[in-house]
């Protein structure tokens, strides 16, 4: 052989460490997707005061939150890790959920009437939704197992200083940059308006920074370090048909039972919302029963995006599972906190609950500035 004949360098079969910047590039979205969360949970409740709701109704308008995690994160796992194309396979649904939530939040301080805030506010969550959750599986697809700690703490970075920052905005707009925090009836304060638009377009430049400065391995790419990995995670799907034909059955039942009390005792209308959901579990549970029974074991992984996603959760690790009843009853404080602190606040602290006074504007703004650290300081 010529001793001048090209080498012919084999694949890379592990992922090879990156560097500090690199992970900065790959990370700094989480900067803005924390913005638009922010901006969010601290100013959604003054908004809709603002326009009119009363404390009774801004629970069931801020219900857009939890619906839409539900139903986006799942549909948006199961299509992102299915996606390539020439941004590849996470960064379309950055750049695309980042657009959507950037023009939701331009447009919210403007809404002219409750509902319009409302519909705002479910197009920003489901947008951010869109955004934030590839950026989680981003991490793992990059990173070779000894550097996703490194991953996942630089992400928690972005996302203290976006949330420390973005909630403060329009206290430090009011406090430092003398702009009204008070406004005609019906209209949003500058300070608010002015934080959104400034939240909004760090959010784009932030997620568009990540989008168009890190790369990522293509779908054989990662096959390949998945079959030479020593740490890949084999799940058993081992639920069979008759399994989920009972579980149908259970949730159907209790669905149905759970609506009828509501409706005989005359509860809360908004238990309806959770009536609903449990009940939707049972047809979920039947799907995937008929599907089980009409295709062969090794075609499982083949089905489609409902039976993926309703099959993946029966099947999830232990931990997970643990980790997953934990987040369900600490969402409960968190919603509690988001929904009620800013008319609490302002209402007995700073004793008032008239929204065109100056005093209910400072209160808000205070919650605002302090909410990073309330959330912080929970169990």
């Amino acid at each position: 052989m010529s001793q001048n004949a090209p080498s012919v360098q084999s694949p890379l079969t592990v992922k090879p460490a990156l560097s500090f910047w690199q992970i900065f590039n790959m990370c700094f979205g989480f900067l803005g997707i924390q913005f638009g969360f922010a901006l969010q949970n601290a100013n959604v409740s003054r908004i809709f005061q603002t326009l009119g709701a009363s404390i009774d109704d801004i629970p069931i308008l801020w219900i857009a939150a939890p619906l839409t995690g539900l139903l986006v994160q799942p549909l948006i796992g199961h299509m992102s890790d299915n996606t390539w194309g020439r941004l590849g396979r996470r960064r379309p649904y950055f750049l695309i959920g980042a657009i959507f939530t950037t023009l939701a939040i331009f447009i919210m301080p403007h809404s002219p009437v409750l509902w319009v805030a409302a519909g705002m506010l479910w197009i920003m969550d489901a947008s951010i939704n869109i955004a934030m959750e590839p950026f989680r599986a981003f991490v793992g697809d990059n990173l070779p197992s000894r550097q996703r700690p490194l991953g996942y703490a630089m992400q928690s970075f972005f996302i203290g200083v976006g949330a420390v920052v973005a909630s403060a905005l329009p206290y430090l707009l009011t406090n430092y940059f003398d702009v009204a925090n008070t406004a005609p009836e019906g209209e949003i304060a500058d300070s608010v308006r002015y934080a959104f638009y400034f939240g909004g377009t760090v959010l784009l430049l932030a997620v568009s920074w990540t989008v168009f400065t890190s790369k990522e391995y293509s779908p054989e790419e990662l096959a390949r370090f998945e079959q030479s990995s020593s740490e890949q995670i084999t799940l058993k799907h081992d639920r069979s048909w008759q399994a989920y034909q009972k579980g149908a059955l259970i949730w159907t039942v209790l669905g149905a039972l759970f609506t009828a009390v509501i409706f005989l005792q005359s509860l809360d209308k908004q238990l309806y919302l959770l009536a609903i959901g449990i009940f939707a579990f049972g047809p979920l549970q039947w799907f995937c029963a008929i599907t089980l029974k009409r295709i062969a074991p090794e075609a499982r992984h083949k089905q489609g995006m409902v039976f993926s996603v309703v099959d993946a959760l029966f099947h999830m690790p232990k931990a997970m599972r643990q980790l997953a009843v934990v987040q369900f009853f600490s969402w409960f404080a968190l919603f509690a906190m988001w929904i009620y602190t800013t008319s609490a606040v302002t209402s007995y602290h700073f004793g008032s609950s008239d929204v065109l006074s100056k005093a209910y504007n400072d209160g808000a703004d205070w919650v605002g500035s302090y909410l990073p650290l309330i959330t912080a300081l929970l169990p």
